[in-house]
């Protein structure tokens, strides 16, 4: 396969680490997104390197004894070191500030301590066998003050730092997730839920594995994934992924089921919104996009995956060491190799090849792999980097070789024009607010963010519709097209631009083009008398309307062509109403 074929990819710009050995342990940090490489305990060296980090930290600590967990607070300003199951180590890395360490011990009597993690740069949460301790660090007093504690039996904890969210596993199962919010000094206990095993457990032993557990945020919202490896319906085959709603307010619910269709080892991400499921047997990945249309029951969305199942694209390891040697022919990367440990939201590592990557999706490879083009447009709609993948989408959908039916442009061009009407409210309801005295600074009012999806009339104009026009394509399609775009800009109530940048406008640069074909003219005059006794005549009226401010001698040659005498005049406004519908059947247009 060519790499049009892959829709999903590593970065090009890994971060690249030492090799876990048996002298240096590698350790991962899900909030700050670091890898940490220690050496002998750290006697002989802790190199820190992240994503965004350009460039990595270096230090050595005293050696004493294997380090069980180690963390730089937010900001980098302290480090967390456990090595006991009692207590964990501190330092401070703020200028001017002693170096020296001190330890806390939890405080619960008896309890071991499973891990820590960091909420903000100045707190941290112990989370121990019997329970959770939330403590202030005080660096400049080198102690700690315990802010609030939770006593409960934990088999496992999962932190999500992007919703501040900590879920502990508890009951001899295991499948009761406690959730534990925590936000400027507060923990908050939110209501405990339970996870649905595939079958009723024969022992009493623990059956839920934080291993089939991620918690993710998708669209805003954070949810708990849950791999379930064998369906709960003796009709259904193969795996499937669980997601439950976790709120900040109210009780958390299954949602949404990801049909996997198939068993064995898997590995869950997400990217762009997208859940990404790995599946190391047949070393290939499916994406799922909740967004999408699904099969509703009446409680929860069945989701198939988007696209065919693909490998990753192939990956190329460079030769590391001196200039000499780095010219030779780089590595092929084992892809879905058993060494590779995935972490949330798109975090992939190779403690035994030293890489760690971020997922990323490519967008271009999709197009032609979603031949619905609705679909594909929902689909495209939604991801960060949109915007000149759906205007060649778009472009692709007028060319001569993959010429959409004019229904289908129709329906891309409300799609888009639904998101665009959308920002415009969202900008105009912004501006009526600064306007009736509200401050830019409320927490209330925040400007609306223009995504790729906006897909304004400059845009289209530019990249699609000035250069759809110069091509030699049937007449009576251009047409169609151009009167079908502002139809669909009527219908959303969405003013019709008398320019579009620099260049001349575009609505009139349409007419000119009519204007220009002289045998069009006939059809045209046909296909909006069509439209006005069928009392939908908005795209008739805007195209007329932009002819009318032409200059003279254009309006004359309308007028000897009959245009105007073809239309009655109450079709005839200074400003078009909204319509619906399409031009497909007034101008015989396949």
């Amino acid at each position: 396969m060519g790499e049009e074929d892959y829709y999903l990819e590593l970065c090009d710009r890994p971060v690249h680490f030492e090799k876990a050995n048996p002298v240096n342990c590698v350790f991962f940090d899900e909030a700050n997104k670091q890898v940490f490489a220690v050496r002998s305990g750290g006697a002989t060296g802790v190199v820190v390197k992240g994503p965004d980090d350009r460039n990595p930290i270096s230090f050595r600590m005293e050696d004493k004894g294997e380090v069980k967990c180690i963390k730089f607070s937010l900001e980098n300003k302290i480090l967390a070191v456990q090595r006991t199951s009692k207590t964990v180590d501190f330092s401070n890395f703020i200028p001017d500030s002693s170096q020296l360490e001190y330890t806390q011990e939890c405080k619960t009597k008896n309890a071991n301590i499973l891990g820590f993690c960091w909420t903000s740069s100045t707190e941290i949460v112990f989370i121990t066998d019997q329970g959770i301790e939330f403590y202030q660090v005080l660096p400049e007093k080198r102690n700690l003050k315990l802010l609030k504690s939770q006593n409960i039996n934990v088999n496992w904890y999962m932190y999500c730092p992007e919703g501040a969210v900590i879920l502990l596993s508890t009951t001899v199962l295991g499948n009761v997730l406690q959730p534990f919010y925590f936000r400027a000094g507060t923990m908050s206990k939110l209501p405990k839920f339970e996870i649905e095993l595939p079958s009723v457990p024969k022992s009493t032993k623990l059956n839920l594995s934080e291993r089939d557990i991620a918690m993710a945020t998708i669209y805003g919202q954070l949810y708990v994934l849950f791999l379930r490896h064998h369906s709960r319906t003796s009709s259904s085959t193969g795996a499937e992924v669980v997601l439950y709603h976790l709120p900040r307010e109210g009780a958390c619910k299954k949602m949404h089921i990801l049909k996997l269709n198939r068993t064995g080892k898997f590995a869950l991400n997400v990217v762009d919104n997208l859940v990404v499921v790995h599946h190391q047997d047949t070393e290939t990945s499916v994406i799922f996009d909740i967004k999408l249309r699904g099969e509703f029951d009446g409680t929860v969305t069945f989701h198939h995956p988007v696209l065919p199942a693909r490998s990753i694209q192939p990956y190329q390891i460079p030769m590391a060491g001196p200039a000499p040697v780095t010219s030779q022919s780089p590595v092929p990367c084992k892809l879905y190799s058993s060494s590779w440990i995935v972490f949330q939201p798109d975090i992939i590592i190779s403690a035994s090849q030293g890489y760690l990557w971020n997922l990323q999706v490519k967008l271009q490879p999709i197009v032609n792999l979603l031949p619905d083009k609705g679909r594909l447009m929902d689909f495209l709609l939604q991801r960060k980097e949109c915007k000149m993948v759906i205007l060649s989408v778009c472009s692709q959908m007028l060319s001569e070789s993959d010429r959409a039916t004019l229904p289908v442009i129709a329906t891309v061009f409300d799609k888009l024009n639904h998101e665009y009407k959308k920002y415009l409210d969202a900008e105009q309801s912004y501006t009526t607010a600064l306007e009736a005295g509200q401050s830019r600074s409320s927490p209330l009012l925040k400007r609306p963010v223009r995504t790729q999806a906006v897909i304004d009339q400059s845009d289209m104009y530019t990249h699609v519709l000035s250069v759809f026009t110069e091509k030699d394509m049937p007449h009576k399609f251009v047409i169609a097209v151009l009167m079908e775009y502002i139809r669909s800009l009527n219908q959303f109530q969405i003013t019709v631009q008398n320019s579009s940048g620099p260049g001349p406008p575009w609505p009139l640069l349409w007419c000119r083009w009519v204007i220009g074909k002289r045998a069009l003219l006939p059809s045209l005059s046909s296909a909006l008398l069509t439209r006005a006794r069928h009392q939908d005549a908005g795209p008739a009226q805007s195209l007329l309307y932009a002819a009318s401010v032409l200059a003279v001698p254009c309006s004359q040659r309308l007028q000897a062509f009959g245009l105007f005498a073809l239309i009655p005049r109450k079709f005839l406004p200074s400003c078009p109403p909204a319509v619906s519908g399409y031009a497909e059947a007034t101008l015989d247009c396949k």
